[in-house]
């Protein structure tokens, strides 16, 4: 008499190979289920300068609006939910800039700044205004492992007043945000 080999030995095997290999595919052992969130990145912003090109340049009132930005541009980072920002004080970034928009136009230099304060990302920026109707926030957002701009951001600020200016930060401050969503 003979035997009949069972044939659902093989067909089970292979069954529990590709649900074995699936698993392994879907959820590696002892992976969390959830993907891993990356820390947010330390950011610096740094004081902001003026370059006012109009007739009558550098005014205490055009002075004290450009003195005001970096603590709006924290202030509205820290409200978009930024918690790790990074500060550098006044006399270690006089000491970085050789002058008037180096740091701006050498992100290289920035970002060697940003490293030694453990900062991850440095937000450099400059008050530009061309016209006493209007002005330009232009910052630069640079990564300090690479020193490269991640991205240039302009926001468009009409008008003097305070307003104007903290609106004017918090629109930037919403595009470093939205920079760090898409980094």
């Amino acid at each position: 008499m003979r035997t009949k080999k069972p044939r659902g030995n093989r067909t089970t095997a292979l069954a529990l190979i590709c649900t074995a290999l699936w698993l392994l595919w879907v959820a590696p052992a002892g992976a969390d289920p959830a993907p891993a969130q990356a820390a947010a990145p330390a950011i610096a912003v740094l004081d902001f300068e003026l370059n006012d090109l109009t007739l009558l340049p550098g005014t205490p009132e055009e002075l004290a609006r450009t003195a005001s930005l970096r603590p709006l541009v924290e202030q509205a980072l820290k409200a978009q939910g930024s918690d790790r920002l990074v500060s550098i004080d006044a006399a270690a970034q006089a000491q970085a800039n050789v002058g008037v928009g180096y740091l701006y136009d050498h992100p290289e230099a920035a970002a060697a700044l940003g490293r030694t304060r453990g900062a991850d990302l440095v937000l450099v920026g400059r008050l530009h205004k061309p016209s006493f109707l209007f002005a330009y926030l232009m910052a630069r957002l640079v990564d300090t492992s690479t020193g490269m701009v991640v991205r240039d951001l302009v926001v468009e600020a009409k008008g003097q007043t305070e307003p104007a200016t903290a609106r004017a930060a918090a629109r930037l401050a919403e595009q470093v945000r939205e920079t760090l969503a898409r980094h």
